[in-house]
């Protein structure tokens, strides 16, 4: 695998610290990254960016796997993008007949290198890859996932990934584009090896095929890129508004831990939180690209004229900004895609 992985961080060992003090140092404890897991305070959470350094970690750190739940982890790797680096995250769930992973990485060398951590986990292969968001900085290294791996995607992520592969016209050496074969209905049920995970489709929101992962055995949700921890909202391929209406439904759920796809790992309390936030962000691009549109402005105008206050400070703002409030104003003007 290129380095050797420290033992995964459990969060069934660690104490929840309720009002516990605040701390200067957020550097993570090598033995059980207690900096960042079990504190509550909103203080804990760390600086308003995606930036692992800012967190105080290093690349030694990475590839980071955090236990959520029993047999169920996060594998959270670094991923340079806009200028910026942020994190990505993928889900894993290991049952006695298999494992399920949630979003590969962006390439196949860093998909292979979660295939390599999986089986430090496990004896059991790979055999469910479920496609959670279809850019490709979560599906570009599918082909590294083991031969006949089933791979499940929304119809609509399904057939962008199918129209990709056949208008390819890749350089010689590049991966193949991977099309799932199993569609998801709004609501699947998966049983794998006595465990229950469900498919989800909440709504289209980053994407047109959004698909969440929860797991009741445990109350864990995979969120994929529907919800960006300390990310300005990205919107290239969204529908804003409903992108509100999906997170809402997901807050709404029975749900303990709530894993992002991009953003650093911090506690359940910390991530529930930052959901919200992220939640109230994407409803504040709306709302002010709205009001802005309404009063004329060009969406170059009104990136100039609104803030978005602390949002502000959060990763990617320099490459989403403008882009998100052109999305905004392409869904007022009826021009997204059906």
């Amino acid at each position: 695998m290129g380095r050797r992985l420290s033992p995964p961080v459990s969060w069934l060992a660690l104490p929840l610290l309720v009002g516990c003090a605040a701390t200067d140092d957020n550097s993570p404890d090598p033995a059980t990254n207690a900096a960042d897991f079990g504190a509550t305070d909103a203080v804990a959470a760390g600086p308003a960016t995606s930036d692992p350094y800012a967190h105080g970690f290093t690349d030694a750190d990475y590839p980071r796997v955090i236990e959520v739940a029993e047999d169920v982890y996060a594998y959270e790797q670094i991923h340079p993008t806009g200028g910026e680096i942020i994190t990505t995250v993928s889900l894993i769930v290991i049952t006695p007949e298999g494992v399920l992973v949630a979003d590969g990485q962006e390439n196949p060398e860093e998909t292979q290198r979660l295939v390599d951590t999986v089986a430090g986990l496990t004896d059991q292969p790979i055999t469910h890859v479920v496609v959670a968001s279809d850019h490709g900085d979560h599906t570009g290294g599918n082909s590294a996932f083991p031969p006949g791996a089933r791979f499940f995607a929304h119809p609509t992520s399904a057939a962008l990934l199918e129209a990709t592969a056949l208008n390819f016209n890749p350089p010689e050496g590049a991966p193949p584009v991977i099309v799932p074969t199993e569609l998801v209905d709004p609501d699947t049920v998966l049983e794998l090896g006595g465990r229950e995970i469900r498919l989800l489709h909440l709504g289209r929101a980053h994407t047109g095929g959004d698909l969440v992962v929860y797991v009741p055995e445990g109350k864990v949700l995979f969120m994929s890129e529907t919800y960006l921890k300390h990310i300005f909202p990205a919107m290239r391929s969204a529908y804003p508004s409903e992108w509100v209406a999906m997170l809402d439904r997901a807050i709404e759920m029975d749900v303990d831990v709530y894993v992002p796809g991009h953003g650093v790992m911090a506690s359940p309390a910390i991530l529930e939180a930052e959901l919200l936030s992220f939640r109230d962000a994407v409803r504040a691009v709306v709302e002010e690209a709205t009001r802005l549109h309404g009063e004329g402005l060009s969406a170059e105008e009104a990136a100039e004229a609104v803030s978005f206050g602390t949002v502000e400070e959060w990763s990617l703002r320099d490459s989403q900004k403008l882009r998100a409030i052109r999305r905004v104003y392409l869904e007022l003007n009826g021009e997204l895609p059906g």
